[in-house]
């Protein structure tokens, strides 16, 4: 499942044979020259064969853990939108906009810790950071059972939001410890996926406990959050036991391994001599500030206001397309999409990485948004409407995995890469802040404000992708012609470094 692309062919510019030719009395003969080229195409392979050995064996030591923490960090934020939809509106008497502020206390949480809680994962390594987090919003989740008032689901909802600003970051930040930038996408996916996993496995797993009469004393919604809570905590003990830093901690590589490892990541860092550097507040402002962090993260802001209105919504969707249906049948015709959604999220990071481009997948997906919405919008028929929630879910959930990658690979120190990531992240989070307000009680059964809303983004997507892509290529062309030794002139080793994107032998990378 985690297998990366075959070796990737190597190949050899074509050989003049004039400049060959030896200079009298150097004794050198053609048969001499061709050895040494063989010789150097022979390390060549064993070099990109010992790569791939290896790719594969961080692909299956990093990624299984990180992904089923994941898993249960989308379905524990989720969950209330099935919960919703089984009585705890009743049993918690919420009126009007009850639902929709209990979703946001967890926003405002989550958006302010986002940063901080990345550079906090680089301070205490992502080994036990992570594990860590989902050992705390497990234990809050199941807490979320206990709730009676609505100020109590609200302060619940706050913590959880904490707890859980740390994990698409702190994943994406890890991973970015050990791959290479066109690698890094492909691999985001499988965690990433964990979304549109989370929505259809979190439907089923809901109808599968509604079919319960009780677990203990406790009843109804309730079990929801006991039983996925318990199953978040046993996760996260394991993580404990499975992660690991970085590769030079990994117990599982050998020294030439964790050496290989480590020359994988340096290769394409401009002007650093180190793999993890020390925080300082220089290069940490240069992943914040950053162009392309900037523009991606709007991009994914606009994406989360549809991947989290998917996720809080989609049940009470379905609920007005499929009024008469039973609550467990309801709670089944959530997961088809996301099904498909799955195959996409990780087929579009796929080919992001054979072609080494992740803004031109991101241009290419929101078109399947716009046409979901769009069918949203100009009918009311059940099946038609039932059916463009396959189209958005299709597009909306790989830009997950693009976006994180895409600041990944646009920042040079390991600094930069954590800020960075967490800004992007942040301003996912205030996408997915506007989602809870997105779908309000007066615009039921249709919803045409927020249908509208998500048309008008997933346009928005599209233009700024394609803006920041042509930006990019200028802004390059810009920098092949600065001369990098008169700007590099009596800088320090320190300062050089501290140049990060502004290095001018750097260039963007969409």
């Amino acid at each position: 499942m985690f297998t990366s692309s075959d070796e990737k062919e190597v190949k050899q510019h074509p050989v003049d044979s004039s400049s060959l030719a030896p200079s009298f009395g150097q004794g050198v003969t053609d048969s001499t020259i061709a050895q040494e080229v063989l010789t150097s195409e022979s390390d060549l392979k064993a070099e990109a064969a010992a790569e791939a050995k290896l790719r594969l064996k961080i692909d299956l030591y990093i990624i299984p853990p990180v992904t089923l923490l994941y898993l249960f960090c989308f379905i524990d934020r989720a969950n209330i939108g099935n919960a919703r939809i089984a009585g705890l509106g009743e049993d918690l008497n919420l009126k009007g906009y009850d639902y929709n502020i209990i979703l946001t206390a967890f926003y405002i949480s989550y958006i302010i810790f986002e940063i901080p809680s990345n550079i906090l994962c680089k301070l205490i390594g992502p080994g036990w950071f992570i594990p860590g987090l989902s050992l705390a919003f497990g234990i809050i989740s199941l807490c979320t059972a206990f709730v009676n008032t609505t100020a109590q689901a609200c302060g619940v909802r706050f913590l959880l939001g904490v707890f859980e600003a740390g994990m698409m970051p702190g994943v994406t930040y890890y991973m970015s410890r050990w791959y290479r930038r066109s690698e890094l996408a492909f691999r985001l996916s499988f965690y990433i996926a964990m979304g549109p996993v989370g929505g259809a496995f979190g439907g089923l797993l809901a109808s599968g406990i509604f079919k319960l009469d009780s677990v203990g004393s406790i009843r109804s919604w309730r079990m929801l959050f006991v039983i996925e809570g318990i199953i978040t905590i046993g996760l996260a003990l394991l993580g404990f036991l499975t992660m690991t830093d970085r590769p030079e901690t990994a117990r599982w590589l050998s020294p030439a391994e964790k050496a290989l490892a480590a020359k994988r990541v340096m290769s394409e860092r401009v002007g650093t001599t180190e793999v993890l550097d020390k925080i300082d507040m220089k290069k940490t402002s240069r992943g914040i500030l950053n162009p392309t962090t900037i523009t991606t993260g709007f991009i994914f802001l606009l994406t989360n206001i549809t991947v989290q209105g998917l996720g809080f919504f989609a049940p009470t969707i379905i609920k007005t397309i499929y009024p008469l249906d039973s609550l467990v049948s309801q709670q089944l015709h959530t997961v088809p999409p996301y099904v498909v959604g799955t195959v996409f999220t990780i087929g579009i990071p796929l080919l992001s990485w054979r072609f080494d481009n992740r803004n031109i997948f991101i241009m290419l997906s929101a078109p399947l948004v716009i046409v979901g919405y769009i069918m949203f919008l100009a009918t009311t028929n059940p099946q038609v409407r039932y059916a463009a929630t396959f189209f958005i879910a299709s597009g909306a959930f790989a830009n997950g995995a693009l976006c994180n990658a895409q600041v990944s690979a646009n920042v040079v120190s390991d600094t930069a890469r954590s800020s960075a990531i967490g800004v992007n992240v942040m301003m996912g989070n205030i996408g997915g802040l506007i989602a809870t307000w997105s779908f309000l009680p007066f615009d039921a059964p249709n919803y045409p404000i927020g249908n509208g809303l998500n048309l008008a983004t997933s346009t928005t997507i599209l233009i700024t992708a394609l803006v920041l892509m042509i930006w990019m290529r200028l802004d390059n062309k810009q920098r092949s012609k600065a001369d990098a030794e008169a700007v590099l002139h009596g800088l320090s080793q320190k300062e050089i470094q501290d140049l990060d994107w502004r290095h001018p032998e750097f260039k963007w990378k969409p």
